[in-house]
């Protein structure tokens, strides 16, 4: 299944703003689902509706809430999940640096909707809407994600 990652390849010493993707094994933890753009997909994941606005993601390393969903407005840089494009319609949160968190060592790596041609990430994996659909089904916090190089 075609997908497209970092603009910087992939990096097995992930670090905050580097546009790789970690070569790692991540557990799949949750979803976002944003109404209205797109059908619910089929998932055994835990699912958040995005509310526009209100919800963010922390990608600023000195704060506490580093790699963390934050309310909007938020003091810290943030993330909106409520993106204009299509790219979080529907977004899988991926396990790295959450469990077991380290400052700088990168946030928001999510697997997400593709742009059209699959142009590289900022770090995450992408697939497009209709791969998306496919894979959601067999998606659960049993499920790993796996990157190579």
């Amino acid at each position: 299944m075609p997908c497209a990652l970092g603009r910087s390849g992939t990096t097995i010493a992930k670090r905050e703003g580097d546009g790789a993707t970690p070569v790692a094994t991540m557990a799949l933890l949750s979803a976002w689902f944003r109404p209205g753009r797109m059908r619910l997909p089929s998932t055994r994941l835990p699912v958040r509706r995005t509310r526009s606005g209100v919800d963010g993601w922390c990608d600023a390393p000195t704060h506490a809430a580093y790699n963390r969903p934050v309310r909007l407005p938020f003091p810290a840089s943030t993330e909106s999940m409520a993106r204009t494009d299509r790219l979080y319609d529907f977004v899988v949160v991926l396990d790295w640096n959450m469990r077991r968190r380290g400052r700088g060592r990168g946030s928001a790596i999510f697997l997400h909707i593709a742009r059209p041609g699959y142009p590289p990430t900022a770090g995450c994996v992408a697939v497009s809407p209709t791969d998306m659909l496919r894979l959601s089904p067999f998606l659960s916090p049993r499920t790993r994600l796996q990157v190579e190089r």
